[in-house]
């Protein structure tokens, strides 16, 4: 029992590392109204295996706290829209087994959340809400799209679901 806790432990924690140091190498580009931030493709790590998620919620919470320009703002902003969609995208896969539909759902749920973004970066730096809300979640949709079949390929190999 306790090597299957420390296991997922060290998982989620280097899904955490992962995270950080992707967000890292795009980070000119990983924070405000237009966010690519490549590291957003962990996020469909939930779709094949809920237990992961919070390695991929640790790693956003992990850079918004160091390197984040908007501060304790994007700690609990950020970090609630990635809980929230990946929390909804771990709840539905009770009901909804086929993965490419969870894919699809994940990035509906990843897109939609991106208003929590544009209402903190409203906040922080007074975007107007609907045009940053526009380009957050373009931004976001873009990356999860692109990243989905990728995680779908990397998941035949690398069996996500057994981990």
């Amino acid at each position: 029992m306790t090597n299957k806790k420390t296991k997922l432990l060290i998982q989620n924690g280097v899904i955490a590392a992962m995270y950080l140091a992707l967000t890292i190498v795009v980070s000119p580009v990983a924070q405000g109204p237009i966010q690519f931030r490549i590291s957003e493709s962990l996020n469909h790590l939930v779709v094949f295996n809920k237990k992961l998620m919070w390695g991929v919620f640790g790693g956003v919470v992990i850079y918004n706290l160091l390197f984040s320009e908007f501060g304790w703002l994007d700690i609990v902003f950020g970090g609630a829209q990635t809980l929230i969609a990946l929390s909804l995208t771990a709840v539905l896969s009770r009901y909804v087994s086929d993965v490419k539909k969870r894919l699809a759902l994940n990035i509906f749920f990843f897109t939609i959340s991106m208003a929590l973004i544009a209402c903190m970066l409203h906040l922080a730096i007074d975007l107007p809400f609907w045009p940053t809300y526009g380009t957050t979640a373009l931004s976001e949709f873009i990356i999860m799209t692109l990243s989905a079949p990728i995680m779908y390929g990397i998941s035949q190999y690398v069996k996500f679901d057994q981990l």
